[in-house]
């Protein structure tokens, strides 16, 4: 290969699974014109930066699966070097595809009361095999953000905790799951993307620690990692001055940083990939396409991800780099290809989940995490009360029948909200939240949530939350509440394991 071919390996582009045949044929021309060394799929444009909880747009969104293997054909065949493939799937491929098997959120894994770690590892492991199996070699996953900030509004749910030797361990057991299952994964955001109150999809977060501070919280888990032998980081768009001779510097495109701290420093020798480069909180500081890449590649990105500019960002890096330099990453990259297998992808088949062992374990996982965080729940008093018409279930945001629901008229032999509630002695209340992001309180609207609170303050009642925990702050005080219980998820193996606390 000529030097402009071997950057072009140093480059994975977007690929979006929904769009139109003209934007499929401009990937088509990436491949054959530039040569680029890999792909990032993503559902949709508009999407592309979001989980699945909401999308903006209207989209025929049938066999999504089965588009993205036709895609992943398509676009091999045409590439003279296999094509790195590359999902940001932090819950597995259901962040990115419907009907696939979605797995419980970070900050319900760190919930996990025993053997957490090794049942961490096996839905890493599961949640690999599921992606290599639709033809994934990479994952950009775990998080090993430390979640210090309540309100940070990007990560949240996505990290395993507010303890940092907890998040180190459990995101390199993730780690480790997908190693297993023959896929390639990778810590991230670092420096540490925890404790920030700004999206890096629309601006720059700035962490205001000094370096012991930032060594001993955000960077711990990344120090174990790289002593456990991670061989993929990849680098956020938030500054951290203390870290970069005081300049408020996105950390992926700071040379002091990646390789004079990450690399150097910290003694990391493996690869660095880089956070979407099309992120507001890097992509609005360039206005001449392709500075942006070579300014990532100089800092020590070995992967640049998203790029927009990728025939510019090749010119610019040719123009500037030196060839030892060039060639000391194009070798990185070829032999991470072929220890993903990328240099012998066959052309692949939609694969068959195995959905009767994915619920066994969601079973498995729902029964260490879903717990009473507070007070107590008497099952003896609730079947008097019961038998008496004096108890009710009140749900919001759930469906009228949810399992929860179905297994507690089943287990009180009534339905319970056929009782008045003006006479209900008691209420169970199931809370099903609207979404895991704290924008909008969750999705929660003024009006519910005043209910809830009035009702915790006028009867006894018991709180049964599925969702983000870190909702719970807008539930008022929980010692208005007999009991809380958190499910952490709305799955219906948590909703059968939650009911369980009632019998």
């Amino acid at each position: 290969m000529n030097l402009n071919q071997k950057i072009a390996q140093c480059f994975s582009p977007a690929a979006f699974i929904h769009d139109t045949e003209e934007n499929y044929q401009l990937i088509d021309s990436l491949i054959l014109e530039q040569e680029i060394g890999g792909l990032t799929f993503f559902h949709s444009r508009h999407s592309a930066a979001a989980n699945f909880e909401k999308r903006a747009e209207v989209l025929d969104v049938s066999g999504t699966l089965e588009k993205m293997i036709g895609l992943i054909n398509r676009y091999q065949a045409i590439s003279k070097t296999p094509l790195l493939i590359s999902i940001d799937g932090e819950y597995g491929l259901a962040m990115r595809i419907e009907k696939t098997p979605q797995y419980p959120f970070a900050i319900t894994l760190g919930a996990i009361k025993e053997n957490a770690l090794e049942l961490i590892e096996e839905v890493g492991y599961r949640m690999g095999l599921d992606m290599k199996g639709a033809g994934v070699h990479l994952n950009l996953a775990p998080c090993s953000d430390v979640n210090t900030n309540p309100n940070n509004p990007v990560i949240g749910y996505r990290s395993f905790g507010t303890n940092p030797q907890q998040v180190a361990e459990n995101s390199v057991a993730m780690y480790q799951g997908m190693k297993k299952a023959g896929i390639g994964a990778c810590l991230k955001h670092f420096p540490g993307h925890g404790d920030t109150q700004t999206d890096s999809h629309l601006g720059l977060p700035v962490i205001q620690k000094n370096k012991a501070e930032l060594l001993a919280e955000e960077l711990l888990p990344f120090q174990y990692g790289i002593d456990q032998g991670v061989e993929m980081i990849m680098v956020g768009h938030l500054a951290a001055p203390a870290l970069s001779g005081g300049k408020e510097i996105a950390s992926s495109i700071s040379r002091e940083i990646i390789t004079d701290l990450l690399k150097v420093e910290m003694g990391f020798k493996g690869l660095v990939i880089s956070d979407a480069l099309n992120m507001k909180a890097v992509a609005d500081l360039f206005s001449t396409p392709g500075q942006l890449e070579w300014v990532a590649f100089h800092a020590g990105n070995d992967i640049l991800c998203f790029s927009d500019h990728v025939k510019e960002g090749i010119e610019q890096i040719s123009e500037n780099a030196s060839e030892e330099q060039i060639n000391v990453i194009f070798e990185k990259i070829q032999k991470l290809k072929e220890q993903l297998g990328v240099l012998g992808s066959n052309n692949l088949e939609a694969p068959e989940f195995d959905w009767e062992s994915h619920s066994e374990l969601q079973s498995k996982l729902a029964s260490e995490y879903v717990s009473v965080i507070y007070g107590t729940i008497d099952s003896e008093e609730l079947q008097r009360l019961a038998d008496e018409g004096k108890l009710i279930h009140q749900s919001y945001y759930g469906q009228l029948e949810s399992t929860f629901s179905k297994n507690l008229i089943q287990k009180y032999g009534l339905n319970l909200s056929k009782t008045p509630i003006e006479s209900a002695e008691k209420v169970i209340i199931s809370l099903f939240l609207p979404s895991h992001k704290p924008l909008n309180q969750f999705g929660m609207d003024d009006k519910t949530l005043y209910e809830i609170k009035k009702l915790a303050q006028s009867k006894s009642c018991i709180l049964v939350h599925f969702g983000n925990p870190l909702a719970l702050s807008h539930l008022g005080n929980l010692e208005d509440f007999e009991g809380v219980i958190c499910g952490y998820q709305s799955f219906e193996e948590a909703q059968t394991i939650a009911s369980n606390l009632f019998l």
